[in-house]
């Protein structure tokens, strides 16, 4: 059990306008420690009373892109913010064990991944990579020798068009909705698959997709896989040898998710024995380069302005108001929780505890013994933590904090006061 954190929280009428109350006062710095270069517009979200920077003592919250987090190391830390769709650089578990929240950013970058798919998929087609080193030898002619040599040797690079070829996306989030709906824009044959889809996600799906039942069954039809899972323990080393046993022959396979979905060495021998066709992915690695059937990009997924800056202003956004007001959403260990306090309360409580039965009545029974009124209570679960918003008409003495932190299933507590002028 960890013990309670208390701070007071002022609203900036810039970034949350629903909360620009005149009766909250100036408040103690809260501290955001950034572990990665961030843009600008992301910065902007924290309000002037806050502490931004690369070198923060006892920070109360992280701002990060890719670095790896061991939350070990913050003790006083209340979230991170990955500006991102994986966390994968984070001790997710630990944090949770910690009563620290992690956001990540699904969605803000991927307009930005599925349009590179598009642009490596068609380069590859038309054969544009080489082209372009085919044009490296030649730049001692002139223009006459120039458009001789063109003539006689563009016939070595006739491609492909995409339309009529069927294109398999597995991983139905953001990204890989995109990326089959820009399948069947380009009259494609589109088929997708996703054990766990999300019902958000399904209804943007283009009606021209048809889902498959099985992955094999995406991998027997498809010219052209394409990867958008995410890297956890179930989908590391997903595409092996196994997998691509089961590949239509002369496929190619696109991997712009995350570089240890696949084994490289399987999908090398693959390409040797022209079991596969072609391998774009996004993911670089030694094995990789030089050879002539692999097309690497230096992980340009999210290298866009338009990215980062959409993924930073999320990411901030997210961050300030969990610290602000304890409100959830695109947390990837927390359920989401969100709540507009009233006018009349004087403190939120938080209660992050296990998720088991019981504990919203342990709360309420103690809150109400020391004679304080619940002007709401607010309860959620993802099946292993339990989230508890708790408005409250009167700041809660410490004894009764304390009361609550001596259940063995509370994980942490937070109050987040209210002032009045």
């Amino acid at each position: 059990m960890i013990s309670q954190d208390v701070f007071s929280v002022v609203h900036s009428t810039q970034t949350n306008p629903q909360f620009s109350d005149k009766r909250i006062k100036p408040t103690p710095t809260m501290k955001i420690q950034i572990l990665n270069n961030i843009a600008s517009e992301g910065l902007a979200v924290f309000p002037s009373h806050y502490q931004v920077g690369t070198k923060i003592d006892n920070p109360d919250g992280l701002l990060v892109r890719s670095a790896s987090i061991d939350t070990e190391l913050f003790p006083s830390l209340f979230a991170i913010s990955r500006a991102g769709a994986g966390v994968n650089n984070i001790t997710v578990d630990k944090a949770t064990n910690q009563g620290i929240c992690v956001f990540n950013t699904p969605g803000a970058n991927a307009n930005a991944v599925a349009e590179l798919v598009f642009i490596m998929l068609g380069a590859y087609a038309r054969n544009i990579h080489l082209g372009l080193r085919f044009f490296q030898n030649l730049t001692d002619l002139d223009d006459a020798g120039l458009n001789k040599e063109v003539e006689q040797k563009k016939s070595q690079f006739k491609g492909f068009e995409l339309a009529g070829k069927t294109l398999g996306v597995i991983g139905l989030g953001q990204i890989g909705v995109r990326v089959a709906n820009g399948g069947a824009s380009r009259e494609m044959k589109v088929i997708g698959f996703d054990p766990y889809p999300a019902l958000a996600n399904i209804h943007t799906l283009s009606p021209n997709v048809s889902l498959a039942r099985s992955m094999r069954e995406l991998l027997q039809e498809a010219d052209i896989i394409s990867l958008h899972v995410p890297l956890n323990p179930k989908t590391e080393g997903l595409v092996n040898q196994s997998f691509l046993e089961h590949l239509k022959a002369d496929a190619v396979l696109i991997n712009f998710a995350r570089g240890p979905i696949v084994v490289n060495r399987d999908v090398l021998n693959a390409l040797d024995s022209n079991k596969l066709r072609f391998y774009l992915t996004d993911f670089p690695s030694t094995t990789l380069l030089n050879h002539p059937k692999v097309i690497c990009t230096p992980h340009l997924g999210a290298s866009t302005e338009e990215s980062e800056e959409h993924c930073s202003v999320m990411a901030a956004t997210q961050l300030k108001n969990y610290l602000e007001l304890g409100s959830i959403t695109h947390s990837v260990n927390f359920p989401t929780a969100e709540s507009i306090p009233k006018d009349t309360i004087a403190c939120r409580l938080i209660m992050i505890n296990q998720d088991i039965p019981g504990m919203i009545g342990f709360a309420t029974q103690v809150i109400g013994r020391h004679n304080i009124n619940i002007s709401s209570y607010i309860n959620e679960s993802n099946g292993q933590i339990g989230y508890n918003i708790i408005d409250l008409e009167t700041s809660p003495p410490q004894d009764l904090i304390k009361e609550i932190e001596s259940n063995k299933d509370v994980i942490r507590t937070r109050s987040i006061f209210f002032h009045s002028q």
